[in-house]
């Protein structure tokens, strides 16, 4: 059967995209079984050309203004702009959706880029957005935060080493500096949560179409940074140990789909570190696969702190990147199935 854009339901309000909000379920869901059937929106099961949309990160921290990480880009309003458009393209392609796969970043007070973790000669902690160099680790500038080894279960001795293993790490691998957060999608908060608007939708999906979201946590490692869902910043400490690992699974899992989109915050952190994992994996097994990928770039903004940090150039230095590998830089507005190598 051809795809044709379907309506967009009447629950939907592009106008509270940016506010948080409870999900009604019990009546979406009801609301999404009689949708279905008004539209003959059939199980996802029955999909011969596969689909999933990987959701990076929209959370409330980055998305919802006056949260602790709301990733304006440019514009001042870019991720509540993005999310209305992401919204919109999950219902008019609900029938084409096979499956939705949000990732979660997660995090805990006591993490490496969280301040707490640092002190220097007076004891004080880094500031939010603070930049953190091999440099400033070798001549003591910061230091690991003493009071913190046996909530972690390590030494002093041992976290100094790691320290200096971990930002030169960072600087051999052409990674950004360690950069100090604000602390943000904590475990447990209301910033951590899922968009309201993005959540219903997703869940709506999952009842339309009789498939249960594949959600993926990630960050939650105190030792290392965990930009993107495929994998941490840095897997070894200090003397070859692991402390972290790649995953593996969700790799496989989106390579079995004829087609993965990618959307979501921060385009110049973990939605440009999530697409660089994925493409780097796909090099090892077939160039062609980059093929069946498509970014969304109209849903997906850079981390802007106007006067401290603008990343817009080196996201969009990156999805260039992504393109001349052979992705495809697509926009939510356009017909699907015009998407080259789409076969609905």
């Amino acid at each position: 059967m051809a795809h044709r854009d379907l309506p967009i339901p009447p629950h939907f309000d592009p106008d509270n995209v940016g506010e948080v909000w409870k999900v009604s379920y019990q009546e979406r869901a009801e609301e999404a079984e009689r949708w279905a059937k008004l539209h003959n929106i059939q199980p996802a099961t029955n999909d011969r050309f596969k689909i999933c949309l990987v959701a990076v990160d929209v959370q409330n921290t980055f998305c919802i203004p006056g949260f602790e990480l709301f990733v304006g880009g440019r514009s001042g309003t870019g991720a509540v702009e993005d999310n209305r458009r992401l919204c919109e393209f999950i219902y008019r392609n609900m029938d084409v959706i096979t499956q939705i796969s949000p990732t979660m970043d997660t995090h805990q007070a006591v993490q490496i880029f969280h301040s707490v973790f640092w002190v220097n000669d007076k004891g004080e902690h880094p500031e939010p957005f603070t930049l953190i160099s091999e440099e400033d680790v070798r001549k003591g500038w910061w230091k690991f935060n003493p009071l913190l080894g046996h909530t972690l279960g390590i030494s002093e001795k041992y976290a100094e080493r790691h320290l200096m293993h971990y930002t030169r790490t960072l600087k051999e691998g052409g990674k950004y500096d360690l950069t100090i957060w604000p602390y943000h999608v904590m475990l447990g908060s209301i910033g951590h949560a899922l968009v309201s608007a993005v959540e219903e939708a997703i869940f709506f999906h999952s009842i339309a179409r009789a498939s249960q979201p594949n959600f993926q946590v990630k960050g939650d490692n105190p030792f290392t940074e965990h930009y993107s869902v495929f994998g941490p910043e840095v897997l070894e400490g200090p003397d070859e140990d692991q402390i972290a690992q790649k995953n593996v699974k969700f790799i496989e899992e989106l390579l079995q789909f004829d087609a993965v989109i990618i959307a979501g915050q921060a385009k110049s952190h973990c939605v440009a570190w999530t697409i660089d994992d994925l493409l780097k994996e796909i090099f090892v097994r077939d160039k062609k696969l980059a093929e069946k990928v498509y970014l969304l770039e109209d849903c997906t903004s850079s981390v802007v702190v106007p006067g401290v940090m603008d990343y817009t150039d080196e996201a969009n230095a990156a999805f260039q990147r992504f393109a001349d590998a052979g992705m495809h830089i697509v926009r939510s507005t356009d017909p699907i199935e015009r998407w080259p190598g789409i076969r609905l």
